[in-house]
């Protein structure tokens, strides 16, 4: 009897931090381990990745990570579980390669050994199950689906993928891969249904390519594009055509010079050396804004809008926009950067009107569109259609594609993070239970979760501020010698509230008073009365709620120790 289940720990009703497990008659498979970024009320938080309690606990069963492309929201994650325990790691060469860049970013070394290569010829074997990798189109180098081959059947996970036709060598899709196991027959499909909503026809890469070609040919003077350091592919046709023009190029970002480095070293991104312009930081003499250079603005998430922000206040340290200079936006905002990207523009228009915006319509897309799927669908003819890169609207919306093409919903499994989903001699049972999954919050370089706790203080520190009140007390003589003091930070300004602050003085006070009469003083019973009675009074006076520290110091004439805040 076989048994297979299929879970996720992330990336299905949400967009980011992909991590998909097979367990297969009791090994386990780890497909991608990726991050999502935070929205902008995410306060002080870098990256969020999945709570990986799962596979810590069953560390020893997992035969390896088995990783899809070099995206963050795909790679950005296996840190925290090599951190726990070295496991094999497979991928492409580049995928490796822009992985080993995170590694030193993170400040760890994992040895090479666990560190695995892999091309659309591998197949490596675990028994009476091997795995797979086959290209597919995406706008990144070395872009692979995967392949596993139980006795059921493949299970196949299709990651990000199109069918763009005109992809050049290292992007185009591998047809005779799909025909080969679709022929040997497939128990299960995993695809992205981030694009299962869009209807419409993609923008293509000649449809794009055209449009780029007569812009820098009718611009004289310099062009100014934002990129995402993640989409080489784009990068790289801007740099062709901007070569063929005899224009020079600049590529500006922290985080697009570790990938562009790595695709540059590895052949994937062709610029060559006559064409790189050596920006000099400007000073009275260097302008850097020759009419025949093309700019690169890159960078992951908001980076492009910050920086060409900058540019337009005139602080860049390598480029000040200029009314003369056409502003190319390639990026299209992500999930919480919708208001930077709107206000980037506003400041831009302050400068410069040439301002060329590209819609969604017109940019070739990297996600499969729902006729894409159902080609991918009807190619592999799999008996389950799991959707998975996606939130629930485009799990649902694939649901409905699938409908379309003959499948019944109950062939259809749309689950939640953390479901089980088991199938049995090939046949699928339900739903059998869950694991733990959620959210931990990363901020810097910290491997532990922020917390609930800590994220609710930084909350109420941006909407409501804090509220410092200090005193001295004498324990001796109980009484208050010195203060209180009351330092409000984003809360009220103190100097145009005196009336207020008096009043908390009372409060203190009256507080004080009660604590102060004992024969022995309850520190730590002080403190939290103080900070509830402000609390109240100034919720009731102000509807507000900021953090009230109150910090208490014991004082006599020998000694001065300040009691714990």
């Amino acid at each position: 009897m076989s048994k297979i289940n299929f879970l996720a720990l992330g990336g299905v009703q949400e967009n980011g931090k992909n991590l998909y497990c097979l367990e297969i008659d009791g090994k386990i498979f780890v497909l991608d381990c990726g991050l999502k970024y935070p929205t902008s009320e995410m306060y002080g938080v870098d990256v969020i990745v999945n709570d990986l309690s799962y596979l810590i606990e069953n560390i020893d069963r997992v035969q390896g990570i088995f990783l899809s492309h070099a995206h963050d929201d795909h790679i950005g994650g296996v840190t925290h579980v090599l951190k726990e325990k070295f496991i094999p790691v497979y991928g492409s060469k580049f995928t490796l390669a822009v992985l080993g860049e995170r590694f030193k970013e993170d400040g760890f070394e994992v040895p090479e050994e666990y560190l695995n290569v892999v091309t659309s010829k591998t197949a490596i074997h675990f028994g009476d199950v091997s795995v797979r990798f086959f290209e597919v189109s995406h706008n990144i180098p070395e872009c692979y689906g995967i392949a596993i081959k139980t006795e059921d059947g493949y299970i196949i996970y299709t990651s990000n993928y199109n069918f763009d036709q005109n992809s050049k060598i290292n992007y185009a899709h591998m047809f005779r891969a799909l025909a080969v196991f679709a022929k040997e027959g497939v128990l299960a499909l995993l695809t992205e249904s981030l694009g299962a909503n869009n209807e419409q026809s993609r923008g293509t890469i000649l449809e794009f390519k055209l449009r780029i070609t007569n812009l820098l040919v009718q611009s004289k003077n310099r062009v100014i594009f934002s990129l995402f350091s993640s989409d080489i592919l784009r990068i790289q046709q801007i740099c062709d055509i901007a070569i063929e023009q005899g224009k020079k190029i600049a590529v500006i970002g922290r985080k697009t010079q570790k990938i562009v480095n790595q695709a540059i070293n590895l052949g994937y991104l062709k610029i060559p050396e006559e064409n790189f312009a050596n920006l000099r930081y400007i000073d009275d003499i260097n302008k850097n804004n020759d009419k025949d250079l093309v700019v690169l603005v890159t960078g992951e998430r908001h980076e492009p809008y910050f920086m060409l922000q900058r540019m337009s206040r005139q602080i860049d340290r390598l480029i000040h926009l200029e009314p003369t200079d056409t502003v190319v936006i390639l990026t299209n905002p992500y999930l919480g950067t919708e208001k930077m990207a709107a206000r980037t523009l506003d400041i831009i228009y302050h400068v410069t009107s040439n301002v060329k915006e590209f819609s969604q319509s017109l940019l070739p897309q990297s996600s499969a569109n729902r006729e894409e799927i159902k080609q991918m669908i009807n190619i592999l003819k799999p008996k389950y259609i799991v959707p998975v890169i996606g939130e629930y609207r485009h799990q649902y919306a694939l649901r409905i594609v699938a409908n379309c093409i003959g499948y019944q919903d109950d062939k259809v499994l749309i689950a939640d993070n953390g479901d089980i989903l088991s199938f049995y001699n090939g046949r699928y049972v339900g739903i059998t239970g869950d694991v733990p999954s959620g959210e931990v919050l990363i901020d810097g370089k910290a491997f532990k979760d922020v917390g609930d706790v800590v994220m609710r203080d930084r909350e109420l520190l941006a909407d409501d501020g804090v509220l410092l009140i200090s005193a001295n007390v004498n324990p001796k003589t109980k009484t208050v010698v010195i203060g209180p003091e009351i330092v409000s930070r984003g809360f009220i300004f103190t100097k145009e509230n005196e009336d207020f602050i008096a009043k908390i003085r009372d409060v203190f006070n009256e507080v004080s008073e009660k604590f102060l009469q004992t024969k022995f003083i309850n520190w730590a019973e002080y403190k939290t009365n103080i900070k509830n009675e402000i609390s109240h009074y100034i919720y009731k006076e102000t509807k507000r709620s900021p953090i009230i520290i109150p910090v208490l110091i014991s004082t006599d004439l020998e000694n001065l120790k300040e009691i714990s805040s």
